[in-house]
């Protein structure tokens, strides 16, 4: 039997942890003395210990680790969470890095700033919304402003602040003309809706990515080709519906190369 100084040097760990895993109930040496409290390892210890410490190092939790020990037919289920962890870990550093060079790139002036992507949750919402097939997207400011606008105030509805007026396309795909569109306005709480307008709740959207668009919305389809192709290099897939949340516009800014707004794309992590 060696003891607990010992084996600590044997495998190269502290006594304090082996004192841990024994407290725990992970490792328990093989003898405790009676009177002195002293603690002995054999080396019919050392697999287990090394076991241990192999899922350790892959960043297993001590008592995910216990619960293995305990209930050996756990092992697969736990190594498959932890590898679908570390591969989200990956992608959020690759993610971080492809920021780090889209940074690099704007410092030589060689993409417009606004197209950094950022990932985000969008929280559950109350919006009251009007959803109809527009001939152009020119209609989209008569429906929010003519429509909108006079239907909220004739119902007394309290808009959310900060403001989060949006607009969700539904067609899944670029159109230029007989577009699915839903004009949204985040309210407190619901009304009763009469004639185009409704009140709803909206899921929270637990992953989006975002992109900022300044100037006319003419631009736009530059800004959805990068964020397109950059969801698809980085092995995200879409799962719901794109949004345009008006953030400046002709509302307050007189000059269009002014106007500003949020690209919302919700995604989820493509694993292949």
């Amino acid at each position: 039997m060696y003891s607990i100084g010992m084996f600590s040097k044997i495998n190269r760990i502290t006594t304090k942890t082996l004192r841990h895993y024994d407290e725990i109930g992970l490792l328990k040496p093989e003898h405790v003395d009676k009177f002195t409290g002293y603690r002995y390892y054999t080396t019919r210890q050392l697999p287990r210990l090394h076991e241990i410490l192999a899922l350790k190092q892959m960043g297993l939790s001590l008592q995910n680790i216990k619960e293995i020990m305990d209930n050996p037919k756990a092992l697969e289920l736990f190594l498959k969470l932890k590898e679908e962890e570390i591969k989200s870990n990956i992608k959020m550093e690759e993610m971080k890095l492809l920021q780090i060079k889209n940074f690099a790139s704007i410092s030589q002036g060689s993409i417009n700033i606004m197209y950094t992507p950022i990932i985000k949750d969008i929280p559950k919402i109350i919006v009251a919304s009007i959803r109809k097939t527009i001939s152009n997207y020119e209609e989209l400011y008569y429906i929010s402003k003519s429509i909108m606008e006079k239907e909220l105030n004739r119902l007394q509805c309290e808009k959310f602040k900060p403001n989060y007026c949006f607009t969700i396309y539904h067609d899944g795909e670029y159109k230029e003309t007989n577009i699915d569109v839903e004009v949204c306005e985040r309210v407190v709480s619901k009304k009763v809706g009469s004639g185009p307008i409704k009140f709803k709740e909206l899921d929270k959207v637990e992953k989006a990515v975002c992109i900022l668009h300044k100037g006319s919305y003419s631009k736009f389809r530059e800004a959805y080709a990068f964020i397109f192709n950059w969801i698809e290099e980085n092995d995200y897939e879409i799962i719901g519906s794109v949004r345009e949340s008006y953030i400046d516009g002709i509302w307050n800014k007189e000059n269009e190369n002014e106007w500003l707004t949020e690209i919302q794309v919700p995604i989820k992590y493509s694993l292949k």
